[in-house]
Formats: C-alpha cells, sequence, structure tokens
C-alpha cells in the first residue's frame, strides 16, 4: 500500500482562517462595529475569550449573516438555535460533502492536503455517511461503554490520587489530556507509550499556522499529518494480519463499508476519530473546573449534593460548547432567515452561538447545573451527524466528578486560561490549579 500523496505548494494559498486571524488581531467589541463588519470566524475572538457579544449582536440583528472572504467566497453565520436545526436537518440542500470547516469554495483548483484523501464520514452524506459510520458504531454501543466504565474509573482514580497536595499544577496536560489520550489509545488499541502522538496529531488537525504556534506552515502540518499515515499504515497493515477485533482501526480494517481504503485513503476517519475522542472530551474536562470556579455558587450547590453530577454533564458541555461551529454548503438557490442563499454558499453553524440562544436557554450565559433543558444543546450537532461518541464523552465527565468530589475539597484556578487559537475548536492550552485534599 502507497502512502504517496501528491505535494502541493500548500504555503502559496490563503487558508480562510488564516486570512481572517491576520486580518483582525485586535477586534473591537462588537458594540463598535458596523453589523456587516462583524466575522465571529476571526480565532482572536476565541482565544481572547471576547466572542460573546459579537454572537449576541448577531442573534438580535442578523441571525444569518453574510461574510465574503477572498480565500473562502461567500458564506453565511447561522447563530439561532432553531435555524441551526433547520440547516443540520436538511442534508440533500445542506451539504457536509464539501468540508466541516470554512474552505477554499467550491470548484476552487486551490489544493489543501484533506482533499487529497477521502473524506470522512463527518464529510459525507447520507447513503456513504450512514455505511462508514455504521462501521465504528460498536465502539461506543452501550455494551463497550459499561465494559469500559471500570477501566475509565480505575485510571481516573489512579491519576487524581498522583496529584499533588496544595501545589499548582497545570489542569489541561495533567488531567485532561492524560485521561482522555488514555482512552483514545484504548479504543483505537494504540501503543501506550506512544499515545503523546494522538494528542500532537489532534492539536495540528486545525491548527492555525502561525510563528511560535502549534505549527508554523501548512507545509509542516502536511509532513506531521504524513507521519500520522505512515505510523497508522503499520497498524493497518498488523490489524488485517490478527483478523477482526474490538478497536477502531480493526473494525474499519475490516468493515465491509471500508476495509478496501488504505491508511492513506482513510485518514480522514482516523483524524475524526482523533479529535472527537480527544480535543471535545479534554476541553470539557477543563471548562467544567473553570465553568465551577466562574460560578461558585454552583459549584457548592454540587459539592453539597453529588447527585446533580448527572444534570451537570450536559450543562457543562452546553456552556463550554468545545466545538465551535460546523460547515454546509448549499447544493442549491434556497432561502434561510429570509436570506437568500446561493447553490454553493458555505453556512457556518455556530453551535457555541445556538447554546447560547435566550429563546431556548434562559440566562444562556450562566452556567446552571440544574438546568432543566441542558440536554438540548447542540454540542454534539443534530440529525444524521449527531456525534456518535456522545455517551462516551459524558460518561468520562461524569466519572471524572464522581470521583473528585470525594477526595478534594475545592479545585481552586489561579489565573485565567490559556485558550486554543482557533475559531473552530473552543478549547483550553493551560489552567494553573490548586486542589486541598479531604
Amino acid at each position: 500500500m502507497s502512502n504517496e500523496l501528491a505535494e502541493p505548494d500548500l504555503d502559496d494559498f490563503w487558508n480562510p482562517e488564516q486570512e481572517q486571524a491576520e486580518a483582525g488581531k485586535n477586534v473591537p467589541p462588537a458594540d463598535e462595529l458596523a453589523l456587516e463588519e462583524i466575522n465571529p470566524l476571526n480565532a482572536h475572538l476565541f482565544r481572547d475569550h471576547s466572542w460573546q457579544g459579537h454572537f449576541e449582536r448577531l442573534r438580535k440583528e442578523d441571525p444569518v449573516h453574510f461574510n465574503e472572504l477572498q480565500s473562502a467566497g461567500r458564506y453565511w453565520s447561522v447563530t439561532k438555535y432553531e435555524d441551526i436545526k433547520t440547516v443540520s436537518s436538511n442534508w440533500e440542500t445542506f451539504s457536509s460533502a464539501h468540508g466541516i470547516t470554512l474552505g477554499f469554495p467550491v470548484g476552487s483548483d486551490a489544493p489543501t492536503f484533506f482533499e487529497q484523501t477521502n473524506p470522512a464520514f463527518i464529510s459525507q452524506d447520507p447513503p456513504g455517511q450512514t455505511e462508514q459510520r455504521k462501521t465504528v458504531r460498536p465502539s461506543v454501543a452501550p455494551r463497550n461503554l459499561a465494559r469500559l466504565e471500570p477501566l475509565i474509573r480505575q485510571r481516573t482514580c489512579e491519576l487524581l490520587d498522583s496529584l499533588p497536595d496544595g501545589e499548582v499544577f497545570d489542569w489541561v496536560n495533567t488531567v485532561s489530556i492524560e485521561l482522555t489520550t488514555a482512552m483514545l489509545a484504548t479504543l483505537f488499541d494504540f501503543p501506550f507509550e506512544d499515545r503523546a502522538k494522538l494528542t500532537r496529531w489532534s492539536d495540528i488537525v486545525f491548527a492555525i499556522p502561525q510563528p511560535g504556534g502549534v505549527v508554523e506552515s501548512q507545509t509542516q502540518k502536511r509532513d506531521e499529518m504524513m507521519e500520522c499515515v505512515a505510523y497508522f499504515s503499520e497498524l493497518w497493515e498488523d490489524r488485517k494480519k490478527r483478523g477482526e477485533g474490538n478497536d477502531l482501526v480493526s473494525m474499519l480494517v475490516h468493515g465491509e463499508a471500508t476495509k478496501d481504503m488504505g491508511a492513506a485513503d482513510h485518514l480522514g476517519n482516523l483524524l475524526l476519530l482523533i479529535v472527537g475522542g480527544n480535543d471535545t472530551t479534554r476541553n470539557t474536562m477543563t471548562g467544567s473546573v473553570y465553568a465551577l470556579n466562574r460560578y461558585p455558587e454552583q459549584y457548592d450547590k454540587l459539592m453539597a449534593n453529588p447527585e446533580l453530577i448527572r444534570g451537570m454533564v450536559p450543562e457543562i458541555i452546553r456552556w463550554q460548547t468545545p466545538l465551535s461551529y460546523m460547515r454546509r454548503t448549499a447544493t442549491r438557490d434556497c432561502e434561510l432567515g429570509g436570506k437568500a442563499i446561493r447553490e454553493d454558499d458555505q453556512l457556518l453553524m455556530w453551535y457555541v452561538s445556538g447554546n447560547r440562544d435566550e429563546d431556548v436557554f434562559e440566562n444562556a450565559e450562566d452556567l446552571d447545573i440544574e438546568r432543566a433543558n441542558a440536554s438540548r444543546h447542540l454540542s454534539f450537532g443534530y440529525g444524521v451527524h449527531f456525534c456518535m461518541g456522545s455517551r462516551l464523552a459524558e460518561m468520562q465527565l461524569r466519572v471524572l466528578w464522581e470521583e473528585i468530589l470525594p477526595r478534594f475539597h475545592k479545585i481552586e484556578v489561579q489565573e485565567e486560561p490559556s485558550r486554543t487559537f482557533s475559531s473552530f475548536v473552543n478549547g483550553y492550552t493551560r489552567l494553573p490549579v490548586v486542589m486541598t485534599r479531604k
């Protein structure tokens, strides 16, 4: 099997997120901008945690909001809860087939590494999406989750018992990354000693190249992705020899819809599973600590009544919204929210905004661990692309807090977190905390 892909001059092309980030390093508050100047794609808004006002204004004044970039062409920000559900529900009109993040216009000659691989099932429409998704669904079926929970709990207990008492440490690297990467290595049956590679690959998938950043160029990004292909190619061949198994790689190797694809061709699915199993869970784990510190009355309520953990989990996932948006592409001229959408226009469904929609969630900016409708959040998507691993993510967060509460008086955040430079991954890179044991 060959891992060879064409060698495009990636750095000759201006990525849409790069263009917008470069254009707006100092983004004024939303109330200082003309409506047509608002563009929530800017990654600086998310690294600075200043996106809320921009989406609040769009929800009130222009819920389906038009922007255009030289690199991406025409695109719309969909910011209201019901409009997001409408787009998510109609895959025939609003297709996933051209990608899940803002990209080059349909039909563009601009090459990207990911467009040279077969797309992941999240970037497909039925029936292909349905068949490939079915291949790996058993990994997160209720029976398998029941089998995984004791292992998740054991690892969580061992990690929490190893944490320093009364000393500052970084929650992101020490807890969130370690727990989620260990779980991901188990799901892939990935060599445990190499599990840090999964974190690295997850981090660079949607990283915006910049000096001193996660990656400095599109070419570096591509080269590291090829290392990922080479590594999984070896696992691929190993699982072929082993026969059918319960890990994700074995399921892809032997699944009817995926068995004839090589590791390079199947990179999209592999990266989807890596990011879905790593980035999203680790950022809700970190977000839970940060949120409860921002709302100490909710933390006090939780400590007084640990039975509230199960209701807290969906509320944390709503409040954090680990992936800010997903893209769809219009397959025909149509209308949404009174706006004329053209065929091939891109639409960004801003989950982070829909989860703050006051028409659905009262006092939506606030954390309320007893919120009655928290489970209606859009963080896992909606419709045919609803997150397959949602129950596993919920279980990991639930188990973490079931084991934190009996061990520690409180987790105290020491300073504001450092955040991911991305408008797609709404995450954290550092969160200094102190824990005091009971």
